[in-house]
């Protein structure tokens, strides 16, 4: 009985798939080809890596600071690793990455209490997780790889976009959905 338990408490500590994951597995499905090796960034629940691996059939690995995510993605099938970011990863490892950061603005202050605030919140701005992906994902792209990063217009896509470039990548969104209070776009970037 607790580990039924532990499992029903650990759905609420792990971010679930909605609008923007659908989007994000949308588009890494119709850019990623066999035989990509795929890395799924903040795998969460592990419904883009395994939507990818399944529909795709590439090779793909799930990452995720939050402990009960890497359990259930590990449950999904997704071979999963504990990790913040790109951190565990080897240089030109992956073909593509993918990537549903926290892009919610909220106040740096606030409280970061549980692992769903720390799946939701972008900091400030809404960039403070974006940001640091981007200052190192590069180094884990094969020379011809790329990658899928969801962002919203609450983050600042052009923002994004240009510090992005300032980075080296360039840039083009290949899936868009709007919403009442934000538009969701998922850009790709490439060397």
């Amino acid at each position: 009985m607790t580990d039924l338990a532990d499992r029903r408490g650990a759905e609420t500590q792990v971010y679930q798939p909605a609008e923007d994951t659908r989007l994000l597995a949308e588009a890494a499905v119709s850019e990623i080809e066999p035989p990509a090796r795929v890395l799924d960034v903040g795998t969460g629940s592990g419904y883009v890596a395994a939507t990818v691996a399944d529909e795709t059939g590439a090779d793909v690995v799930g990452s995720d600071l939050n402990p009960y995510a890497v359990r259930q993605a590990a449950d999904r099938g997704v071979p999963v690793v504990r990790s913040d970011l790109v951190s565990a990863f080897r240089d030109g490892a992956f073909d593509a990455v993918v990537f549903n950061p926290p892009y919610l603005p909220r106040d740096d202050d606030a409280a970061r209490e549980d692992w769903m605030e720390v799946a939701l919140s972008g900091g400030d701005d809404g960039r403070a997780v974006v940001e640091p992906f981007l200052d190192d994902v590069g180094r884990v792209l094969a020379p011809d790889g790329f990658a899928l990063v969801l962002v919203s217009t609450l983050t600042g896509v052009d923002e994004v976009i240009e510090y992005a470039g300032e980075r080296g990548f360039s840039a083009v969104a290949v899936r868009e959905e709007s919403f009442p209070f934000e538009t969701l776009s998922v850009l790709k970037l490439w060397k």
